[in-house]
């Protein structure tokens, strides 16, 4: 299997920000576009500078610059697929439906992760599952906390 860091960051990076748009974005009227909108900037903008942090980051950490390109590399297609597959959710499906799928989508790739993770560190699947669902559930709902306090302050 090849080693789960060159993937995880990016992995649960894109589902927990695409889960926080799609989610917070989808109150607003007619939804579809600024959900697509601010996922592509997620997917290109904001994936270009995390994968310019982990880079000069690994560099500063004196690894190989290999293993920097690498890093680097697979963080962004990471990123990239994952929040494309949200970006076709919303775009295909009606926007209810999105949203319900975009979670089920996010979730049961992170609980894949985890649980990958914790058996490769031998640690307890439930555990890690149970914590990173809940971090990602605090994202989500942060997002829905700030759409509030933003629309009404900003009616």
């Amino acid at each position: 299997m090849t080693h789960l860091t060159k993937y995880s960051f990016g992995a649960t990076s894109a589902i927990a920000t695409s889960l926080a748009f799609i989610v917070s974005l989808s109150g607003s009227p007619a939804p579809r576009t600024p959900i697509i909108g601010a996922l592509l900037v997620l997917a290109v903008a904001d994936n270009i500078t995390d994968s310019l942090g982990i880079h000069v980051f690994q560099e500063s950490d004196l690894k190989s610059q290999s293993t920097v390109n690498a890093s680097t590399l697979s963080n962004f297609a990471t990123r990239l697929v994952l929040v494309l597959s949200f970006v076709a959710l919303v775009y295909l499906l009606p926007i209810g439906v999105a949203v319900a799928a975009s979670i089920a989508w996010g979730v049961s790739i992170l609980v894949a992760l985890s649980y990958l993770i914790a058996t490769e560190q031998k640690a307890d699947p439930t555990r890690a599952i149970l914590q990173h669902v809940a971090i990602a559930a605090l994202v989500v709902v942060s997002s829905l906390v700030m759409r509030d306090w933003i629309t009404t302050i900003f009616p």
